[in-house]
């Protein structure tokens, strides 16, 4: 009787964990796939930035097929090193566009993530008038909407949240609003909540407002941790279970190179996203302007993380495991 009860224990422990697992999902430009399908994953990158406002920008501003033209020797270097995902991190009235994903993913087969939500940083340039004026929870019910509907008449729906908030401490109060109006988003959606931010005295400034909110951090990334000079508070990061980001090796190999090294000395990389922030097309410049490409993580820094001792689990954990687990959205409800 008592092995039975045990057996019967056992078994619904397990059930229940499998269901846990099969309700997580990535929401991708072309649907749905099962977090052990994103593989390896750079998690913010831009395929096109328009920096002429919000006041100005829109999909006049280029030419899709284009675009798809002057990117597309781009990403094949990085799907020949094995790249299956991308996230791309360009916000609404800065030049995202999900059915230009759309063409990139037919034409290459890797999955692009894009995102809802708004960025204040640059005070509140790249903002539409509506943000200044509405509620937390008016700016929450569209971001909302794009993850039920689709954004625009696209029907592609947004795997996470991006945001920006200026520099400092405390945070102004639209940047505060716009940090709100994503805990609500996220609790009613299960989106990861993906902030430019920069210093910890910012980041920690944003956490305030989720804690507030009762936002389980594990769902917040810190982007552009790099910035922050005191290595000490990527630990107290951790300990609150949020995403270190890691994201500018583009533009500073060497400087993330001693970043990823303390991460790991100090138990940290299991908390750890890397990427480029690189790209990116310019609308009204010729050819779309200059594009940095994606491969410096690729061709710079994984050999100097090997001469470190960094082991093929360790690059694992940072570029496929991590990213699986931060962007996954449980289906099953309970996203806190």
């Amino acid at each position: 009787m008592r092995n039975s009860a045990a057996l019967f224990i056992i078994a619904v422990f397990f059930g229940c964990a499998s269901e846990k697992s099969e309700s997580l999902r990535i929401q991708t430009v072309s649907g749905e796939i099962a977090p052990e399908e994103m593989g390896l994953t750079l998690i913010h990158e831009h395929i096109l930035v328009d920096f002429i406002g919000a006041d100005s920008t829109g999909y006049h501003r280029w030419d899709k097929d284009s675009v798809v033209r002057r990117v597309l020797p781009f990403l094949e270097e990085i799907k020949e090193r094995g790249v299956k995902t991308l996230v791309e991190c360009t916000p609404s009235y800065l030049g995202k566009d999900p059915i230009l994903l759309k063409k990139l993913y037919d034409a290459t087969g890797i999955n692009f993530i894009t995102n809802t939500g708004y960025y204040g940083a640059v005070e509140g340039k790249y903002l539409p008038a509506h943000a200044f004026t509405e509620s937390a929870e008016q700016l929450a019910n569209r971001w909302i909407a794009e993850f039920q509907d689709g954004i625009e008449s696209s029907g592609v729906k947004p795997g996470f949240i991006k945001i920006s908030v200026n520099s400092g401490s405390p945070l102004s109060e639209t940047d505060e609003k716009l940090v709100r109006a994503a805990a609500l988003t996220h609790r009613e959606t299960g989106l990861l909540i993906v902030s430019h931010t920069g210093t910890w005295e910012t980041a920690n400034a944003e956490i305030e407002v989720l804690k507030e909110e009762k936002i389980d951090l594990s769902h917040f990334v810190w982007v552009h941790a790099q910035v922050e000079k005191d290595f000490e508070n990527y630990k107290k990061a951790a300990e609150e279970g949020v995403w270190i980001s890691l994201d500018g090796i583009a533009w500073d190999v060497p400087g993330h190179l001693e970043r990823i090294v303390y991460c790991k000395e100090n138990g940290l990389l299991d908390h750890v996203l890397l990427s480029h922030d690189a790209g990116w097309y310019s609308p009204g410049e010729p050819n779309g302007g200059d594009f940095k490409g994606f491969t410096a993580l690729f061709d710079e820094l994984i050999p100097m993380l090997k001469e470190k001792g960094f082991t093929q689990s360790e690059l694992d954990l940072m570029l496929i495991e991590n990213p699986a687990k931060a962007f996954s959205i449980n289906s099953g409800g309970e996203n806190q």
